[in-house]
C-alpha cells in the first residue's frame, strides 16, 4: 500500500478506489478481473489494475466489468488477469505487467485476438 504522507494523498488514493468501485459496480458484457491476493499485490497486481483502470479511462471505454478478486491459486504466475469477452471462453493471462495489461487492453478488449504468449493454457 503506497505511503499516506498527507491529506491529498488520502484523497487521491479515495477517488482511485471510488473509480474503481464503479467500474465494478456498472452492468457490462466484458468481464475483467485482477487477482488481488497478497501474492498478487507483492507481485504488482496494483499497478496491472491501475494501468487497466487507466486504459478504460483514457480510451473511454464502456460496457467492462473491472472486478478484483483474491488468488487465484496459480502459484509463481501473478499478476493474474482474467478476461471474458461476450459469447467467448474466459482467458486467464499470467504475469501480467502494466505494460502488458496495456497491450491485453489493446489486442484482446479492443480487438478481439487473445494475447498467447501470456495466456495460462488450461
Amino acid at each position: 500500500m503506497p505511503k499516506i504522507n498527507s491529506i491529498e494523498d488520502l484523497k487521491r488514493l479515495r477517488e482511485e478506489a471510488q473509480k474503481i468501485k464503479e467500474l465494478r459496480d456498472q452492468t457490462g458484457k466484458t468481464q475483467i478481473v485482477v487477482g488481488m491476493g497478497t501474492v498478487g499485490i507483492a507481485a504488482g497486481a496494483r499497478e496491472t489494475l491501475k494501468a487497466i483502470l487507466t486504459y478504460i479511462e483514457d480510451n473511454k471505454l464502456t460496457d467492462i466489468i473491472l472486478r478484483q478478486t483474491g488468488n487465484f491459486g496459480l502459484t509463481g504466475q501473478d499478476p493474474v488477469v482474467k478476461v471474458t469477452l461476450p459469447g467467448k471462453e474466459e482467458v486467464v493471462y499470467a504475469k501480467v505487467a502494466p505494460d502488458v495489461a496495456k497491450r491485453i487492453m489493446k489486442e484482446h478488449i479492443g480487438n478481439g485476438n487473445v494475447v498467447l504468449e501470456y495466456k495460462i493454457s488450461e
